[in-house]
């Protein structure tokens, strides 16, 4: 048996966490392989939402095994508050399996996070300040703390007076702040947190190769998107971490040659939250519309998303960096209203158009887009469960974009419900 990643292909917020809760029901396994709990994502049951940050997906179905994997960086209270959270609307939790090797989010990392944010003013990176880059900046620098380490409470002090002398040293100095406790954390992490998380931790790597070895499904589910990848994203408007797919492999222990599906997830238009180049964003009536039909706002911060016709030459990129093999589109409906839709095909930069991002960071700054319109539709596709009862306009758009990208549509988002999918193949 062969795992499938499911990675986001723009931004981020393209609805990840409701295919990777459709696809769970044939899985046995799901791991979350990078980021932390500023992935937010709501999926939505029989009516009643769930906004999920640091619990994998597959907590919803199960019979699944939940899996925070190595490459995810922890805040123990979040997990903690979120266990709690579905405990009280009646979700099992005890399957959740998080590895020993993930890193601890610790005070410092958030106040750091939010101290350096501040600094920067208008310079800013727009992060979530939920000391997500701190905490893999640690691991990158070797004097991070792991999620094992809750389970020796004599390494973990010991690790931690170490590190809170130099973190103490930059609070004070610098941005002349009280130093933290090296008692007040440990009487927060090691009496308080550990005793919930202390049974859930594992070795995940044997646990999702033996899945493998038993032919069991296995599903990789990432946070934020390609664009947002720490190498290959918009830099320096990024996430810490590698959300494309060959971050999932280090992310969760597993080789290339384990990986048979690579599903990139995409929305019919474009959305971005924060700083950072954005060539077919809507200033207008349009945009403003986009995000009213969409509820485009933060599951985590509240913020207002920026919004935009989808654009190919992105996906095309996507496809590259990833492999992928087919792509899901999300919320077609959104785009029912519309009586033309726009497909951005290319970039003009300097006189030229190209079919993929400019390697330059200035080339991208002065990019415009060129545009292939197409008719709207005009029908409200969210009760359509087959691709027959779909409008051939609505068809014709999916089949232009996937011509684009140059991989097929498997299924297409008609509304938020964990059932609003339309199969568009076999």
């Amino acid at each position: 048996m062969r795992a499938t990643i499911v990675v986001g292909a723009q931004w981020g917020d393209e609805g990840k966490g409701k295919l990777t809760d459709l696809l769970a029901k044939e899985m046995a396994v799901v791991v979350r392989y990078q980021g932390g709990h500023n992935a937010g994502h709501t999926i939505v049951v029989d009516g009643e939402s769930f906004a999920l940050q640091l619990v994998p997906s597959g907590v919803l179905v199960p019979s699944v095994v939940p899996v925070i994997g190595n490459g995810v960086v922890v805040d123990p209270q979040v997990l903690v508050a979120e266990l709690d959270m579905l405990e009280s609307r009646g979700v099992d939790t005890s399957r959740l399996r998080v590895s020993g090797n993930a890193h601890l989010i610790m005070p410092y990392h958030q106040e750091l996070d939010e101290l350096t944010e501040r600094r920067l003013g208008k310079n800013s990176l727009g992060t979530t300040k939920r000391g997500i880059g701190p905490t893999y900046a640690d691991k990158a620098a070797r004097v991070g703390l792991r999620v094992q380490d809750l389970l020796d409470p004599k390494i973990f002090r010991e690790k931690l007076q170490v590190v809170l002398k130099e973190k103490n040293q930059i609070l004070a100095k610098v941005y002349n702040r009280l130093p933290l406790s090296v008692d007040d954390i440990c009487a927060l992490y090691l009496e308080q947190l550990a005793p919930r998380i202390a049974p859930l931790i594992t070795d995940t790597v044997a646990l999702v190769h033996e899945a493998l070895d038993a032919g069991l499904g296995v599903l990789l589910e990432g946070a934020q998107a390609t664009f947002l990848d720490l190498d290959h994203g918009t830099y320096p408007f990024v996430t810490s971490s590698n959300p494309t797919a060959g971050g999932a492999l280090v992310g969760s222990g597993l080789g290339p040659c384990h990986i048979g599906r690579v599903i990139g997830i995409a929305k019919a238009y474009l959305t971005r939250v924060g700083a950072g180049p954005f060539p077919t964003e809507l200033h207008d009536e349009t945009g403003d519309l986009l995000v009213t039909r969409g509820g485009e706002f933060g599951t985590n911060t509240g913020r207002r998303r920026r919004t935009g016709w989808v654009d190919a030459v992105m996906l095309r990129q996507a496809v590259r960096l990833n492999s992928l093999t087919e792509i899901a589109l999300t919320k077609l409906d959104v785009l029912d209203v519309f009586d033309e839709v726009k497909v951005c095909v290319g970039y003009e930069v300097d006189g030229a158009v190209v079919r993929y991002p400019p390697y330059h960071q200035s080339e991208l700054h002065r990019a415009t887009p060129v545009y292939e319109t197409l008719p709207g539709w005009g029908v409200d596709i969210s009760s359509m469960t087959q691709r027959s009862q779909l409008p051939a306009r609505a068809v014709q758009y999916v089949e232009f974009l996937a011509e684009q990208v140059g991989v097929p549509i498997s299924v297409v988002g008609v509304g938020p419900g964990r059932e609003q999918f339309v199969a568009m193949e076999g």
